[in-house]
């Protein structure tokens, strides 16, 4: 097993008055060669969005996009002709496939919207552009993991998927509980962002928004404290 380890305090920051960005990667004006991405993974950005504010029209290509709502709404627009509100508890994911524009701004005039806002490198280029949300609270059971993205031929009843063999999966513990994950081939790893609590992997211990890169390994086992919520990214390396 080998790690990756990115204490919260290590990411890349960024106020710009309007939005109070954190880079897990390189990203805008932040650069360190050492934090490009994590295999396909490429960003992992925690943003904290003003009343009314966010990100005018702009254009992505041969990208998956995974927005994860943690408090507030979300206004999304594109040029497929989608327009609507994401709220916490949803999910959105894109595929830019062979180009496509949106524009992402906070919903309400009074309150910020914080997110986290994913890039994924595509396996397949220039596919036709795909857009679907989806409330993810009905499938969450408390004290385990609980796959919420998915790849293309693993989707089944409705699920959210995306042109790449990456996992997406959400935990809620009330109660210490142990966990194993088993990765989906040899190439695989997996990305750990704590959003609220602690868990403890491979005798290290993570507190809130500190991430952990694993690879070279079939299996993770960790333990999770109680109150804590936890996203964890499987993905090609």
């Amino acid at each position: 097993m080998k790690k990756i380890l990115h204490p919260a305090r290590s990411r890349g920051h960024a106020n710009y008055g309007w939005l109070e960005a954190n880079y897990s990667f390189s990203f805008a004006n932040y650069f360190d060669p050492s934090r490009l991405q994590f295999g396909q993974l490429r960003v992992l950005n925690d943003d904290k969005i003003a009343p009314g504010m966010g990100f005018g029209k702009h254009p992505h290509q041969n990208m998956e996009i995974v927005t994860i709502p943690l408090s507030g709404a979300l206004q999304h627009e594109d040029s497929l002709g989608h327009s609507g509100v994401v709220r916490a508890g949803e999910i959105q994911v894109m595929s830019a496939g062979h180009g496509v524009e949106h524009s992402e701004f906070n919903a309400s005039k009074e309150d910020a919207l914080t997110l986290f806002q994913i890039w994924i490198f595509s396996d397949t280029q220039n596919a036709a552009p795909r857009y679907d949300q989806k409330n993810i609270l009905p499938l969450l059971k408390p004290n385990t993991m609980t796959p919420v993205v998915v790849p293309q031929d693993a989707a089944k009843d409705g699920a959210l998927w995306i042109h790449q063999n990456a996992y997406f999966y959400l935990g809620e513990f009330e109660q210490t509980t142990n966990i194993t994950l088993y990765l989906h081939g040899p190439n695989q790893g997996l990305y750990f962002m704590v959003i609220e609590g602690a868990i403890s992997v491979d005798d290290t211990n993570l507190g809130p928004r500190d991430a952990m890169g694993i690879h070279s390994t079939e299996t993770v086992d960790f333990q999770a404290s109680p109150q804590t919520k936890l996203l964890a990214i499987e993905i090609p390396m």
